[in-house]
């Protein structure tokens, strides 16, 4: 997972830029002017901010893990504390962060509904670590394009046309990352 702040290439009028965010990554930023943006279909992103200290981050992942049944951290809880870590590293409190999540479609029927799962991960961590969920979409059969502006916490979601699924083609061919290697070790925020 990266926590870059590279500036892409998609400059706006206003001095906003975008950043994109896809699976398996994270970015945090306390800049006015990023736009964190993300394509998901049964993933999820999770957008939290600390209001007070004004940054804010969003992350990507698909695959939760079995809450750590395995031996092994999950994905899920492996995207959700690095990205809670990284607020915190610049800044934030943790009792002051607060959260929005989108994602979790049912893309394929038929099969296990992947997006489902990530999605009540997601709503569980969140509950267990007391952050409150400000806002939630969740679930559907439609893929969403996320906007996040980090420092005030305003999110548009745009859902994407079912035609257009050359847009995860890239995310299809992606390998899902490998889960993080646990030295036994474990120090929770």
């Amino acid at each position: 997972m990266r926590d870059s702040l590279a500036r892409s290439d998609t400059n706006t009028p206003s001095g906003e830029y975008r950043i994109l965010v896809i699976q398996g990554e994270y970015v945090v930023s306390d800049d006015p002017n990023a736009i964190l943006t993300t394509l998901l279909g049964s993933c999820v992103a999770a957008c939290m901010r600390d209001p007070v200290a004004g940054v804010g981050g969003l992350n990507h992942f698909l695959l939760p893990g079995d809450d750590n049944r395995s031996g092994q951290m999950s994905h899920g809880v492996h995207a959700m504390e690095l990205l809670v870590n990284g607020l915190l590293s610049r800044g934030a409190r943790r009792d002051r962060l607060e959260a929005k999540i989108f994602g979790g479609a049912r893309m394929v029927s038929g099969l296990t509904d992947v997006g489902r799962q990530n999605g009540l991960f997601a709503e569980r961590f969140l509950q267990r670590e007391k952050i409150p969920i400000l806002n939630s979409s969740l679930g559907g059969e439609q893929a969403r394009r996320i906007q996040f502006w980090p420092v005030s916490g305003r999110v548009r979601q745009l859902f994407v046309e079912k035609s257009t699924d050359t847009l995860f083609e890239t995310e299809r061919k992606r390998p899902a990352p490998a889960p993080p290697v646990s030295s036994g070790a474990v120090e929770l925020f």
